[in-house]
């Protein structure tokens, strides 16, 4: 019952997901071949409500559930890791069909092949962990 309430928040969002069409393959393709604005009007908005409320958060000092001022640390400025990081983000999405948040609501709408993408995810982040080290941050 203590978690009642993130598996409803969760359940909105998939159902969300599912009727704006952001879980489509076909809407994906459109993206990635600069058909259609569909997906980058619901990214934008996203990063839009983002924006918003982490001024909001920094303006009326919100803090987290233990009473701690919440602070983001600044990232280093780099243009290759961001370019190379987002580019194997991107292929990976762009080859997958789906990135990886709605990829769980895939299965819950009966896309059970997805379990595959999601097991070559979790390779792929296990893999990482492992040359985490060796990888220049």
């Amino acid at each position: 019952m203590k978690f009642l309430k993130f598996l409803s928040v969760g359940i909105l969002f998939g159902i969300i997901l599912v009727k704006s069409e952001a879980v489509s393959w076909y809407r994906i393709y459109e993206m990635f071949r600069f058909e259609a604005l569909h997906m980058y009007g619901i990214i934008g908005s996203a990063v839009g409500v983002g924006m918003l409320g982490l001024f909001l958060f920094k303006r009326m000092g919100v803090k987290d559930v233990a009473g701690n001022s919440i602070a983001l640390p600044q990232k280093k400025k780099s243009v290759i890791r961001y370019l190379v990081g987002g580019s194997l983000f991107g292929l990976g999405w762009a080859l997958a069909g789906a990135c990886p948040g709605p990829m769980y609501v895939l299965i819950g709408t009966g896309n059970y092949s997805v379990v595959l993408l999601i097991f070559a995810a979790l390779i792929g982040t296990f893999a990482y962990g492992l040359v985490k080290e060796k990888l220049p941050h």
